[in-house]
């Protein structure tokens, strides 16, 4: 076998590497990584350098790894603040460190990309090509984010620690329209949700739903406006940019779902979503005037009907948030899998994952008490 460690994804070709994502995750695509490393949205600027590991067998792809080079934690969702704090604490460097993950996504999906086929002689082999960069850069850990199960089943079979987190995902039951979800709720988690939708109607707001084929120049600009005002209101980084969407709306147009809200004329708001064959990915939202309830409307309601109308089986929209379960999202258990190099630290850190995992589950018992679905 011929293994490869690239610089940059278009080293790689398009078809060959699509062709070993399941089901058609907008986020492992060819196409939209290529757009982040195109538009400056990753690299050093942002601590996010391409890794990515390639595997051949008679020059035909049957394996890569989604991998970056890390100097932070920025965009990753899965913290790790504390790890550094004692790394830091005892005079050693925790950066840099390789992370295989989706840049400023926290969505579930492949890590590893392999034909099913061909895991048990593959997923060995990039594992172990990910050790020897790390030994190669001096990387303090490996961390894979967010992967599949499958991956992180596997990953703990070699001892990797394993954390849990939870966010909240909305999970289609063959609902027939959004009235028939509505009916599965609790009276008043459902006389709310009705409540909210009707003031939006009432404020005036047009809701649009575009894809990257109908969504013009001026609605990405408005869009992208949109997503700089969100991160710079936060003292945040707007790492995405124009460019930025409007190369994954032309690359990848039907898996795009951008919702605009309008008000006398003007684009006041929009957030963003990506769908895979079974999945919906809520992304990011922005405005520009304040509407009471515009935000549910655009983030999940407007998903909510996009996956019944798709038959879509599950819509991620994002992480955190509490809020999201009184509007038919639950609790949901995500995982992610931890290398540490240092043998005096992976005691400890494999402890701290471990007093993690309770409280997680403590966590997602307590949220379950307020499950918003009738009883059966």
């Amino acid at each position: 076998m011929d293994i490869k460690v690239v610089n940059a994804i278009d080293e790689i070709d398009t078809q060959s590497w699509n062709n070993l994502i399941p089901d058609n995750n907008p986020f492992c695509r060819h196409e939209f990584l290529s757009a982040l490393e195109h538009n400056h949205c990753v690299g050093e600027q942002f601590g996010w350098i391409p890794r990515h590991v390639a595997v051949y067998d008679e020059k035909v792809l049957i394996g890569a790894a989604i991998l970056y080079e890390k100097y932070n934690n920025y965009g990753e969702f899965v913290f790790d603040h504390v790890w550094q704090n004692a790394y830091e604490k005892y005079g050693l460097n925790y950066y840099p460190k390789l992370v295989s993950a989706i840049p400023y996504t926290p969505a579930s999906g492949v890590r590893f990309l392999v034909n099913s086929d061909n895991e048990k002689r593959v997923f060995p082999i990039l594992l172990d090509t990910i050790y020897k960069i790390c030994e190669k850069i001096g990387a303090s850990s490996f961390h894979c984010l967010f992967s599949s199960a499958d991956e992180v089943e596997w990953l703990e079979q070699q001892k990797l620690a394993i954390r849990h987190d939870c966010q909240f995902h909305w999970i289609n039951q063959n609902y027939v329209n959004f009235d028939e979800f509505l009916a599965n709720l609790r009276q008043k988690k459902r006389k709310n949700i009705k409540q909210e939708r009707k003031k939006v109607q009432n404020s005036g707001v047009s809701i649009r739903q575009l894809d990257g084929n109908n969504a013009t120049e001026t609605d990405w600009k408005n869009f992208s406006n949109f997503y700089n005002q969100t991160f710079l209101e936060k003292s945040g980084t707007p790492t995405l940019n124009f460019d930025f969407f409007m190369a994954v709306a032309k690359a990848i147009p039907e898996q795009v779902l951008l919702v605009l809200a309008d008000l006398e004329g003007k684009c006041i708001a929009g957030s963003l979503m990506f769908a895979s064959d079974t999945h919906l990915y809520g992304r990011h939202w922005g405005c520009s005037e304040q509407v009471d309830y515009l935000h549910f409307e655009a983030c999940y309601y407007q998903g909510i009907e996009y996956c019944i109308n798709n038959n879509l089986q599950v819509f991620e929209p994002g992480a955190q948030g509490e809020h999201k379960v009184a509007r038919g999202f639950t609790p949901t258990l995500t995982r992610s899998a931890h290398w540490i190099k240092d043998k005096a630290f992976k005691d400890p850190i494999k402890g701290f994952c471990e007093q993690e995992v309770q409280h997680i589950e403590s966590y997602m018992q307590q949220v379950n008490t307020h499950n918003p679905y009738k009883e059966n």
